[in-house]
């Protein structure tokens, strides 16, 4: 086991090391000199990039630049942001809890909504289990921002139920849940069907296992048999897998987040990318890669805890 773990944990490392690598080289990798990005097209004399170039370091070696970049990354120093002209780490702070709600909010619904439909199905074949495969597949196949125009439509223009996108300044969680509910629901729905559909396999690979019978053949309430020797066993890939979706729906939020103007990291980032704000850019990527890896890292590490015939290294990818 330990030596297990610290093989996760150098893989681990080695995979933030090379996102490094790329999310550092993306900078000089893109067409033009990185000065006309910072300077973002506005004329500057030859003292203004001179020192501008001495600022970034752009006048010493490459390795010398990544190991001073990740340096700073590593003390929690992201840069400078050229379109804010604030520190990158205080920008990214401040986005930091709209995403973490949104993506909170989202994640509950996909849990509560994907295991409840999957459970229904595997446990009422027919008209109910056709109905789940029909619905779960509709929103496996919409694309978010699909969901996001339509949700809108229904609930902010015609039914009013919910504010639109930038609906005005939210007082209190309350308020704020209320706010998030429709881009919640845009980003958990096509992870919500995926999960009832492996929730429902789940379901039906344990209901055909032999210790299920033999506990109905000993007069075990039915409902006991699914609680007991049914959902309990099916969790480990359901969790597995929902961990995996956590991660996704990290890396899903720019679509939602800019569909519905949420000041979140989602839309920070593409406002970044649009203006070629490399230095938040870089941060966002690296801190989403992480947030993933860790995210499956967790799974993997629980996964045996969940389903004990697992064993540690078997739960995820």
């Amino acid at each position: 086991m330990t030596r297990y773990l610290v093989g996760r944990f150098l893989g681990l490392a080695a995979v933030l090391f090379v996102t490094s690598l790329v999310v550092f080289g993306s900078v000089h990798l893109a067409p033009g000199d990185p000065v006309s990005f910072l300077l973002h097209g506005r004329p500057a004399t030859p003292e203004a990039v001179a020192a501008l170039r001495a600022e970034h370091h752009l006048d010493d070696p490459l390795a010398t630049q990544y190991l001073k970049w990740l340096g700073g990354v590593l003390s929690g120093d992201f840069g400078r942001s050229a379109q804010y002209h604030q520190d990158v780490s205080a920008l990214i702070g401040s986005r930091l809890t709209g995403t973490a709600l949104l993506v909170g909010y989202a994640a509950v619904l996909v849990a509560v909504l994907g295991v409840t439909a999957g459970v229904l199905a595997a446990l009422r074949p027919g008209l109910l289990d056709r109905m789940v495969l029909i619905g779960t597949g509709v929103a496996t196949a919409t694309p978010s921002f699909v969901t996001a125009i339509a949700l809108v439509s229904l609930f902010s223009v015609q039914l009013g139920w919910f504010p639109g996108p930038g609906g005005g300044t939210a007082e209190g969680l309350p308020d704020r849940i209320h706010q998030l509910t429709l881009p919640a629901v845009a980003l958990a729905l096509s992870f919500a069907g995926l999960l009832a559909r492996v929730t429902r396999s789940a379901m039906l690979d344990e209901l055909g296992r032999d210790h299920v019978e033999v506990a109905r053949a000993r007069g075990v309430a039915g409902p006991a048999v699914v609680r007991r020797h049914v959902l309990r066993n099916a969790l480990g890939p359901v969790v597995t897998v929902g961990g995996t979706m956590l991660a996704g729906l990290l890396i899903s939020t720019s679509i939602v987040e800019t569909a519905f103007d949420v000041p979140g990291l989602g839309s920070l980032l593409v406002q970044s990318v649009t203006s070629k704000d490399f230095a938040v850019v870089q941060a966002i990527t690296l801190l989403s890669v992480a947030a993933f890896v860790l995210v499956n890292l967790v799974v993997d590490l629980l996964a045996p805890l969940i389903d004990p015939r697992l064993s540690l290294g078997e739960g995820s990818s």
